[in-house]
């Protein structure tokens, strides 16, 4: 029993190294943040999967595909060039509330009926409001870091309650970074569209 908590231990370590570098990277619109990312997100499945959160393990899935897709989007965008930086528009704030409400929904059911965890709505929570948030990162769009640091403030306690110390105390400094992240994001922004009037 103790090699396993020492082995579980280790890999929220190494996984939360990759993911403080990940989230720094991305606070710094740095698109290498996704490499950093991919390689936490699998390390965090087999921890998850150790601790019965099961939708976390689902959402770290959709962190995958999106990380992957981020990358790309990013570097690439839709004209072939990289996406700058911009506030979401009416339609994409409606599609990440949908995405809430949809995933959340889901998740409970499934979480319920179809998995022994402890803390189903706990856990749906935390997955649903980080499931818009990955989306708006993917795309990004200044309001990622709200939804993110929403689900980071009911992932705390609840990593807690599971003991997962480690991931608890990235989790917090993912909250401090993600408001970091939401000004320095905001400033960029400022500054691009400062330059693009001085040109025009």
């Amino acid at each position: 029993m103790d090699n396993f908590f020492t082995h579980i231990t280790v890999l929220q370590s190494v996984g939360t190294a990759f993911g403080v570098t990940q989230v720094l990277l991305a606070r710094n619109n740095n698109i290498h943040n996704y490499l950093f990312g991919i390689a936490s997100i699998l390390i965090g499945i087999w921890v998850l999967y150790q601790s019965k959160l099961y939708a976390d393990i689902i959402l770290h899935l959709y962190y995958l595909v999106m990380s992957i897709y981020g990358w790309f989007y990013w570097k690439f965008g839709i004209q072939k060039e990289e996406t700058p930086i911009s506030y979401a528009n009416t339609s994409e704030r409606i599609t990440a509330i949908g995405i809430v409400l949809i995933c959340f929904a889901l998740m409970c059911f499934w979480l319920v009926f179809y998995t022994n965890t402890d803390v189903p709505i706990w856990d749906a929570a935390v997955s649903a409001f980080a499931w818009a948030g990955m989306w708006l990162m993917a795309k990004r769009k200044m309001e990622n870091w709200i939804y993110l640091n929403i689900s980071n403030i009911i992932a705390i306690p609840l990593l807690f309650y599971k003991e997962l110390y480690i991931y608890a105390g990235l989790t917090i400094f993912l909250f401090v970074v993600g408001t970091s992240g939401y000004f320095k994001w905001r400033k960029i922004i400022t500054h691009d569209t400062g330059r693009q009037t001085a040109r025009a």
